[in-house]
């Protein structure tokens, strides 16, 4: 079995949100299956100076107006949270909560998350949001809101952010695909290509 393509995100990322649309079919098409890896941006650019692109001049006002094209392109209605970026350590660590029990229950959590902020405009980063998003999948709100607090997966989100980073991770989506890394929702097309050729 080839190894699993690694796709990892920031749950404040709009263009991560894109990815997560996609990923799994991108990686089925070539018979792969996807590690999602969710970590902390703010972390990133504490270590490398960055800023959220939304706040950077003249960028911040091209990103506004890309990812309502990107999303019509894609067919769905896309809507900012407020606040945005907003703080996505609620999500992440109620993802390595689910993921230890049930992967592909944690990976709808995942898409579930982003269809509420990015569709629905929800404040992710509030605990009692993060656990009705779980509660529409089958989730018992106490035991997520309970998790969120317990010392063991707050140090798992600390580790795997520690990972990602060490991976090469900077930003949200980054893919790697056999080692070799991939930044941004608009490389997709080219992971495509890559993993249809066996890489260049």
């Amino acid at each position: 079995m080839p190894a699993p393509i690694t796709f990892y995100f920031e749950f404040s990322s709009p263009y991560g949100h894109f990815a997560a649309r996609e990923i799994e079919a991108l990686a089925a098409r070539h018979g792969r299956t996807v590690d999602w890896k969710p970590y902390l941006m703010g972390v990133v650019m504490k270590q490398t100076g960055m800023v959220p692109l939304i706040q950077v001049p003249l960028k911040g006002d091209y990103m506004k107006r890309d990812l309502q094209r990107t999303a019509r392109e894609m067919g769905f209605d896309f809507k900012l949270p407020d606040p945005f970026p907003f703080l996505a350590v609620a999500p992440s660590r109620a993802f390595y909560w689910l993921h230890d029990r049930d992967p592909a229950l944690a990976n709808r959590f995942a898409r579930a998350i982003y269809d509420a902020a990015f569709m629905e405009g929800r404040d992710m980063s509030r605990p009692d949001a993060v656990a009705e998003v779980g509660a529409g999948l089958g989730i018992d709100k106490d035991e997520l809101r309970a998790a969120l607090k317990d010392d063991a997966v707050k140090e798992r989100l600390r580790i795997e952010t520690d990972k990602a980073i060490e991976s090469g991770a900077f930003g949200s989506p980054f893919v790697m695909v056999d080692g070799e890394p991939f930044w941004g929702f608009d490389r997709f097309p080219e992971i495509e290509r890559w993993l249809e050729s066996g890489g260049w």
